[in-house]
Formats: C-alpha cells, structure tokens, sequence
C-alpha cells in the first residue's frame, strides 16, 4: 500500500497538485510577456497571482483576496483580460470549496462578477461589450456553481465519517460497559458462591469441635469436608478477585417469554434445573434436541453456574435470532479433562413479535464467564444459515486435589 506522505502538513498529492497549478498559471504569465499588453509589468503580476495560489487549499479566503487586488491592478492599468487571469477561476473555486464560511465563496463570486464585466468592457474588437460579458459571467457562474456542488459533496462525506467515527466510539464504549457490567454480575455470583462454602466450612468445624471426642469418624470425615471446601472456596476467591468491578445495578435473569426467571433469586441455579430450563425454551417455540456424552461428574459451585448460564444465553440468542420454531441441537461432553458445551441452531424459524431479553450480554457475557475458568469460546456461522456456539471448560484435575489434600 502507498503511502501518502505529509509536507508542510498536508498530504504530498495535494501539495503535487497545487503546484502544478501554479506552474500552469505562471508558464501563461511568461509566454506572453512579448505580446499581451503590460508586457513585463503583466507578466510580473502573473507570477505573483501564480505564487499565491500555492496557498488555495490552507488559506482559500486570502488567497481570493490577493488574488482580487491583482486582478484589480490589471483592470487598473487597462491591459483587458489575460491568459493568466484563469488564476481568478481557480481562486474562486478554491474559496467556494474549501472556505469554513459559504458567504466567503459568494462575496468573492460577487467581485469576480464585476471584475469580468469590467473586462468585458474593456476588450478591444469590434464585439459588443455585452457579448463579452455573457460569456464572462457564464464561466464564472459555472466554475462557482462546480465549486459549491464539490464543497457540498465534501461536508457530505466529511459527516459521514465523522458520524461513522462516533458511531465506532459509541460500540466501543457498549462493549467496555456490558464487560464492566457482565464482570460485576460474574462477581456477584461467585461471591454467593464464596459465602456458601464459608457457611458450609463454619458449619462442619462446630460439628467437628462437638463430634471430636464421641465420634471421631465423624469428625474426620467432617475435617475432610472442612479442607475440601476451603480450597474450593480459595479457588472461587482467586476467580472472584480475578474478575471483580465496581457494583453496579443488580439484573435479574429473564425467561425466554419475557417474565422473570423461575429460579428464586435466593437460589443459584444447577445442573440439575437443566431439564426445567430446557422445558421453559421449548414452551417458548424452539424444537431442542438435547443429548449427553460422557459420565457428568461433580462440578465446584462456580463452574456449574457457568455451564448453566453458557446454556441459557446459547438458547436465548437462538430464540431471539433464530425465531419460534427453530430446531436447536444441544450437546453436553464430559470428558475427564473438560466438559463441553455445543448448540446449533438451524436459523429457520419465525422472527419474534417481542424478542426475549437476554440474561446477560450475549457473546460478551458467554466469553468473560468461560474466560474465568481458562475456557475457550468458538461462535459463527454455520453454512445452512444457522449459528453455533461452543464453549470448552477445564475441569478440575485430580491429580491438583489429591496433591492439595496431602499439602493440608
């Protein structure tokens, strides 16, 4: 790709061009310096008319300006109109174009108009005066009236792009907002978590201080739930802290039919409520095929809430996209390193009269809740018009907890 350089703060292109103008101005002024009238005196004026024009696009208003008191000193001295004179066509134009004020182009139109029927007067030939000065005055209409359709054209795009540009800021700063606020709902979350195995440690370690002395099988095995869950809970902690934002409003879960989730907001939804979910989707109008693989295994409270939500804002983005009466395939793969989460819509169903709203942000919320628990997000396309989304989450190893039990 080329690149166009910057020369005395404007683009080399330009800065080409002006100057070729210029030069084109200035090779008129000296090849008549013998024959039209003024001679060295003409010819002087027309360079000097050229040099301005170097400076048409930067400074247009001053430009036309300067190059009106040439053209007045020409009138001045009666030398008629001149080969170099298209140096006035072209500072009008350059004013109606690139002046900050439209007024700027019409006054120097206005002089521009009295300087060719003033030359039209002083043409010498047997030609009426008038005559001249209608094909003056229909150069210069045409040459302002160019120079006003391109300024027009000009502003036009100059607002496009910079309404593009804001348009452009606008989503960057939704998408920052919606990972702020899907981080602080994430936080929320993992904080109930949290709270939960703290309750359950203090609750296991005053059985196991009552139990210590008449059972001690209890008690062991209640010191056992007692480790298990603290580092369990110092997992959660070290996520919670990873992802933790400033509060913001609480939101609670939508339905797919608009209501509030049926899952009490004191309760955090499970695995187990799958089923329930499923059944609120299919009343909702998607045809949901759902299968599992694999032996599920027992999930720290935090990534099972994960898995649930990955579900639930998969099957609301089908019902919303995809429309009633779309048929979703959704798989669960347990595998003894990972689960992983698969629905594929097929995107032929009917568009909804009030679209569903979402529980979280859509594929934001999906990839900031997956991204906690070092899991990865596929979401496209598919080429029969429909889209899928797959999530992939590390299970806890083992061998990491057998190891940390034995540290305890």
């Amino acid at each position: 790709m080329i690149v166009d350089r910057i020369v005395f703060g404007r683009p080399l292109r330009s800065v080409a061009f002006d100057a070729a103008v210029s030069g084109l101005v200035a090779v008129f002024a000296v090849l008549g310096i013998f024959a039209q009238p003024g001679g060295v005196a003409a010819t002087a004026v027309g360079l000097v008319m050229a040099v301005v024009l170097l400076f048409r696009r930067i400074h247009p208003s001053a430009v036309a300006a300067g190059v009106a008191v040439l053209a007045l000193l020409q009138v001045v001295a009666g030398w008629g109109a001149l080969a170099y004179d298209v140096g006035v066509l072209i500072a009008l134009y350059s004013v109606v174009k690139y002046a900050d004020r439209l007024r700027d182009g019409i006054l120097a139109g206005i002089v521009a108009a009295i300087g060719m029927l003033i030359a039209a007067v002083q043409m010498p030939g047997p030609a009426p005066w008038w005559a001249g000065a209608i094909y003056y005055g229909l150069v210069t209409g045409a040459v302002w009236l160019v120079g006003l359709n391109v300024r027009t054209r000009r502003l036009y795009v100059l607002s496009l792009e910079e309404r593009a540009a804001t348009l452009e800021r606008e989503r960057e700063a939704e998408s920052r907002a919606a990972v702020a606020e899907e981080r602080t709902r994430i936080a929320r979350e993992l904080h109930d978590v949290v709270a939960h195995s703290m309750a359950v440690m203090i609750v296991q370690a005053d059985g196991v201080r009552f139990t210590i002395d008449r059972d001690p099988a209890t008690a062991r095995e209640a010191a056992k739930v007692v480790a298990d869950t603290g580092r369990q809970a110092l997992e959660e902690m070290r996520r919670l802290v990873g992802v933790l934002r400033e509060p913001s409003r609480p939101e609670p879960a939508a339905a797919p039919d608009g209501t509030l989730d049926a899952v009490p907001a004191h309760r955090r939804p499970a695995l187990v409520e799958l089923p329930d979910l499923l059944d609120r989707f299919r009343a909702a109008g998607l045809r949901i095929t759902d299968t599992a693989t694999g032996t599920p295994v027992a999930l720290p409270p935090g990534l099972e809430l994960t898995v649930y939500r990955v579900v639930q804002e998969s099957l609301t983005n089908a019902l919303k996209h995809a429309g009633v009466g779309a048929a979703v395939e959704l798989r669960l793969d347990w595998s003894a390193d990972a689960v992983v989460i698969r629905a594929l819509d097929d995107g032929r169903g009917r568009p909804m009269v009030r679209p569903a709203p979402s529980g979280g942000h859509g594929l934001v919320g999906m990839r900031e809740r997956v991204g906690v628990y070092d899991g990865s997000l596929a979401a496209g396309p598919t080429l029969g018009g429909g889209w899928r989304v797959e999530a992939r989450l590390p299970l806890p190893s083992a061998t990491g907890t057998e190891e940390g039990k034995a540290a305890a």
